[in-house]
């Protein structure tokens, strides 16, 4: 038997329709007995897994393809009225681009190079139109079906209905399906790509999905289960997609990515923007690992749309980032090269030792990283660390937030993003480096590892507006730090940020894979660490630590260990002629005596990177576009959220 859907239905003029779940036309006038009975489908029991399998049994789309696909969208999660950077909604991320142009934000202030060297990078303006003309799902989904666009939007239940209805109407048009892996087209063209290669990364990752099985229980309570159901998916039915054949854009310049992800090139230019020869954008060319190493790869959110992102890399006078994710499919679009150097840190040591990732989202709305960008930005991180021997560990895999400013005037103003809601744990299984005890319970040294689905009470504000709680119901990657052990006691401040419990501050917040020195487990409820040169409790620690390996480092005996954001040479012997040696600024921490931190790194490369003319061009016999070395040595410690440097002079290091 064809595993087709019956005919589209008779449809009805969009004004008969009115906001509410059909309030003033009954379903029966957009459907014949002979066609999907879209009522049935909104009727009955709201139980998610009910759902899926009413809306299958309505659209004949497989259940197992329709929990697949929706598991990649948003892991079956609810979001209500809240779109993501794509316009996407509900569990099926049905896409709405004209309400898109309503919710599009301006990205966040950028810092720069980070090392004064540069003027300053102004934000763009508030982006005045959205680049429409792309798969609108939520359109669709109300012409066949006559769900209402506001229903559609903010209802689970008629979200997923209004996705099986379009998945339906995709594999119709393509001819129908025999089997299981003729549905591979409408679930290829589901993805919102242009490009046959991504719809068929995005077709492989849903069907991957389907194969394995999967189960959790979604934000708003819902447990749903994907049994296994082994399955590859079909090029050839992709293929009937009529995509286009290659997705390299505007040159052809071969992407520095893993083949199968259909990686798009979009280049960043390099280009002069003033007179001088020190006005240019939007990167620095170098010649890395061979000179200057690639230590560490950093997590972004976009705060704008995708198409936002890439035009502002593509504009010299902005700031240059090495690759942009798509939220929708996890499509990859790739700007710089590895050897150069991309202006997104806002630290200008850790510019020339990184590689920038930008992934669509907000960071007050996590919810929109989705499963597919998860994937396919673990498969695009597992190939540069293998490229460039970066450890995939979370010392070295890092987000935006994790970064210390380069001296103490930048420290407040360094970004915060990924954010809280995003999922360290579950991007580090799908790594295959999973943040797991290695060692036995006695050890000092623990790994924060709460479970992120579950660890929804952490009390933060300021998501939708200032003051103004956040939801409850999303899972978070931090646990709080308090400054006594109690949570009536205030929340360990900060010495630059304090300790508010806004969504952008990270000062009193311990993430996902840093670790800890435990210094008191006299309250079973409570352990007291060092952070941040002060002494913080953590709640319920059996349920959020895990035992762990390693070395920490103590301030030397009459030294309070100063704290560095760079590793920068600190002997003007070490700068070559001509050259202004860097001045090494101390941050506002330090480690006070008998104070342990977890040593992250003792391998750091002392150096600064000087690029600072356009085209590498000497000047006065000066070169340029040289990295300059000293002989100062620097260990990287887990010090609060960041990470941080310290000198090996001042400390001491010992088995943890």
């Amino acid at each position: 038997m064809r595993l087709s859907r019956p005919r589209r239905p008779v449809l009805v003029a969009a004004g008969a329709l009115i906001a509410g779940l059909f309030a003033a036309v009954p379903i029966t006038a957009v459907a014949s007995a002979s066609e999907p009975d879209w009522k049935a489908c909104l009727e009955g029991s709201t139980d998610r897994q009910a759902v899926f399998d009413r809306a299958a049994e309505t659209s004949g789309v497989p259940a197992e393809v329709l929990l697949a696909v929706s598991y990649m969208e948003s892991r079956w999660d609810a979001h209500g009225e809240a779109p993501s950077t794509s316009g996407g909604y509900g569990p099926m991320h049905l896409t709405d681009l004209p309400a898109l142009a309503e919710h599009t934000e301006a990205h966040p202030d950028p810092l720069g190079k980070g090392d004064g060297s540069h003027q300053e990078r102004t934000p763009h303006q508030r982006e005045e139109a959205i680049r429409l003309g792309e798969v609108e799902t939520l359109r669709t989904a109300n012409d066949i079906t006559g769900i209402p666009v506001a229903d559609l939007r903010e209802d689970a239940v008629a979200n997923i209905c209004g996705g099986a209805a379009v998945l339906a109407d995709y594999q119709e048009a393509v001819g129908g399906a025999d089997t299981l892996a003729d549905w591979s087209a409408a679930v290829g063209r589901y993805s919102g790509a242009a490009d046959e290669a991504t719809a068929l990364q995005f077709a492989r990752q849903v069907f991957a999905t389907l194969s394995a099985g999967e189960s959790r229980t979604t934000n708003d309570g819902h447990r749903v289960t994907l049994a296994a159901k082994p399955v590859g998916v079909s090029k050839e039915a992709i293929g009937r997609l009529d995509l286009a054949d290659s997705s390299t854009g505007s040159t052809a310049e071969e992407p520095e990515c893993p083949a199968t992800l259909g990686c798009e090139s979009l280049p960043a230019p390099y280009a002069q923007t003033g007179d001088t020869i020190g006005d240019y954008g939007n990167h620095d060319l170098g010649n890395r690992p061979e000179e200057g190493s690639i230590d560490y790869i950093i997590i972004h959110d976009t705060e704008t749309s995708y198409n936002g992102t890439v035009r502002l890399v593509q504009d010299p006078t902005y700031l240059g980032w090495h690759y942009t994710l798509r939220s929708v499919d996890g499509h990859v679009a790739h700007h710089i090269p590895g050897k150069n150097i991309g202006w997104h840190a806002g630290n200008w040591y850790v510019n020339s030792h990184s590689i920038g990732l930008e992934h669509e989202g907000y960071a007050a709305n996590g919810a929109w990283y989705t499963e597919a960008m998860y994937q396919t930005s673990a498969s695009l991180v597992g190939y540069l660390a293998a490229k460039y021997d970066v450890p995939l560990d979370r010392a070295h895999i890092i987000g935006h937030d994790q970064i210390q400013g380069v001296a103490p005037a930048n420290v407040a103003g360094m970004h915060w993003d990924p954010g809280p809601y995003w999922d360290w744990s579950h991007y580090f299984d799908l790594l295959r480096s999973p943040i797991k005890p290695d060692r036995h319970s006695r050890s000092q040294i623990w790994t924060v590892n709460p479970d992120f689905d579950t660890n929804t009470g952490n009390v933060m504000t300021g998501c939708t507006g200032a003051g103004v709680p956040c939801p409850s119901d999303r899972g978070t990657n931090f646990v709080n730090v308090y400054s006594e052990p109690s949570t009536t006691a205030p929340l360990l401040p900060d010495t630059v940020v304090g300790g508010s419990a806004r969504v952008s501050n990270w000062g009193p917040r311990l993430a996902a894979g840093q670790k800890v020195v435990v210094n008191d487990r006299t309250r079973s409820d409570w352990w007291g660490i060092w952070f941040g040169g002060k002494q913080g409790w953590i709640q319920n620690p059996e349920a959020v630590l895990l035992p762990s390996d390693g070395k920490v480092v103590t301030p030397k005996a009459g030294v309070a260990a100063k704290i560095y954001g760079t590793a920068y040479p600190t002997k003007a012997s070490d700068y070559p002629a001509g050259v202004t040696p860097r001045t090494i600024a101390p941050l506002q921490y330090t480690i006070p005596a008998g104070q342990q931190y977890v040593l992250a790194d003792a391998d750091v490369p002392t150096d600064y990177y000087k690029a600072n003319n356009f085209n590498c061009a000497a000047v006065n016999g000066v070169p340029d576009c040289i990295v300059i070395s000293g002989d100062t040595t620097y260990y990287q410690i887990w010090f609060n959220h960041r990470i941080a440097y310290v000198m090996a002079d001042d400390v001491t290091v010992t088995d943890g």
